[in-house]
């Protein structure tokens, strides 16, 4: 797990300070906050005793956190963490903005930092989306701009009333709630999740009702506010599903990349199981494993199939005059003509040596012909790749026929008919001097 920045936990210690210290000031009647909601509906209870909506909101919030908490300590992935820091803050703002204040004075420092709080919630959110795919860079002259905020948002409902702290208020927290919307979108559109989308888009509505209520606003009490109050819940629901939908999407698709990669590795290690790691021909484990299956499909469909026996004439003495380096080079040359020069649903393998196998889907004539044809074509390609002098091919065929169960005898005749043409060819070349 990354490392956790200091700064995340001196910013939640500090909102804990401000809600113990808000929490041990004696109560009082209801503050201006409060009175803000006066002209809307209340929630009653059966015995009459009225519901603080702020208080409800706030307890939601903390249960929120608590949630993200553990998903926290679970997953233990370091966006779950700002997540968790701002659900906590918007507890703080909402507690201390609902909380009855024994003076004026004293309520309009709780609301100056309750929209400080609404503001420190909303960046946790946005930096939660940057922590999404790496850990976050924040700079330490940020932590100086929230202080002269913080100051602001303190002393300037006191001295000039709440009206000097709500539409900044209101524009900050709307600015930093539509940025961590469009980096939540920014996230979907990385790694298309479900969840990134639900976060994103109830961030941007309720930045939107913020404005709506700088916008509509005209009086502390006015209805506007608690209509924008309960949207922001229901919006604010909304996306702690979306939090909890992308944090179980999110370990899906590790899962799922994690698989991909273990798939990747096994077929990589498969590939150098199978595969002679000199020439990239496939290797003898390789034909015990299909040669079975070549055989049955040769039966059940009639297709005729044959076998070539290869081997590089002048090798051992390549060998020994210009050293093993000079062999390997010419294994691979020959190898890399014989995979270009044959068709997809054939085979080579590299038998042992300088000797290869070629698996033909045709009959003993067109297998010599296409042998022969090969032959040639090598000695232009031997040329032009600057090989040894003398290097050459020499090959022999065998067809494997209906009945047969076990090729090894058609392989071993194919290189005794290997054998006897290179003792032709190499008479041929004594007779001609």
């Amino acid at each position: 797990m990354d490392r956790v920045p200091g700064y995340a936990w001196l910013m939640v210690l500090a909102a804990a300070v401000l809600v113990m210290v808000a929490s041990a000031v004696p109560l009082a009647p209801p503050g201006p906050i409060v009175r803000a909601l006066d002209q809307a509906p209340s929630l009653v209870v059966p015995t009459s005793k009225t519901i603080n909506p702020w208080f409800v909101a706030s307890q939601g919030a903390l249960v929120v956190t608590g949630l993200l908490l553990l998903l926290f300590f679970y997953r233990r992935r370091i966006y779950i963490l700002f997540w968790t820091g701002g659900w906590f803050l918007l507890a703080a703002s909402m507690f201390l903005a609902g909380r009855p204040a024994p003076t004026e004075k004293v309520g309009l420092l709780s609301y100056g930092v309750s929209q400080f709080l609404g503001i420190l919630s909303a960046l946790f959110f946005v930096i939660s989306a940057d922590a999404y795919p790496a850990r976050p860079r924040v700079r330490r002259g940020y932590a100086i701009v929230l202080l002269a905020v913080l100051l602001w948002f303190a002393l300037g409902p006191v001295a000039l009333g709440a009206w000097a702290v709500f539409a900044p208020g209101h524009v900050l927290i709307a600015g930093a709630l539509a940025t961590a919307g469009i980096g939540h979108l920014v996230v979907l559109r990385q790694v298309r999740m479900l969840g990134a989308a639900v976060v994103g888009v109830a961030l941007l509505l309720i930045a939107v009702s913020h404005v709506w209520v700088v916008l509509r606003v005209d009086t502390p009490g006015s209805l506007v506010v608690a209509d924008a109050f309960v949207f922001s819940l229901v919006m604010y629901l909304i996306a702690a599903l979306g939090m909890q939908l992308m944090t179980f999407e999110d370990m899906t698709w590790e899962l799922r990349r994690t698989n991909r990669r273990l798939e990747a590795a096994q077929g990589k290690l498969r590939r150098m199981v199978i595969t002679d790691p000199l020439t990239g021909c496939r290797n003898r484990r390789f034909f015990d494993e299909i040669i079975g299956r070549e055989l049955t499909r040769h039966r059940r469909y009639d297709i005729p199939l044959s076998v070539v026996f290869v081997d590089v004439d002048r090798f051992k003495a390549i060998n020994d005059t210009l050293g093993h380096d000079a062999g390997d080079r010419v294994l691979r040359e020959v190898a890399a003509f014989l995979l270009n020069n044959i068709r997809e649903a054939d085979y080579v393998f590299r038998w042992g040596g300088d000797e290869f196998v070629i698996l033909l889907s045709c009959g003993e004539e067109e297998a010599r012909r296409r042998g022969q044809k090969l032959q040639v074509e090598f000695a232009r390609y031997a040329d032009a790749a600057k090989l040894p002098p003398g290097v050459g091919l020499s090959m022999g065929c065998a067809e494997v026929t209906l009945d047969t169960k076990d090729v090894m005898s058609q392989i071993k005749e194919a290189d005794e008919q290997m054998y006897r043409n290179k003792r032709r060819s190499r008479l041929s070349k004594v007779a001609s001097r």
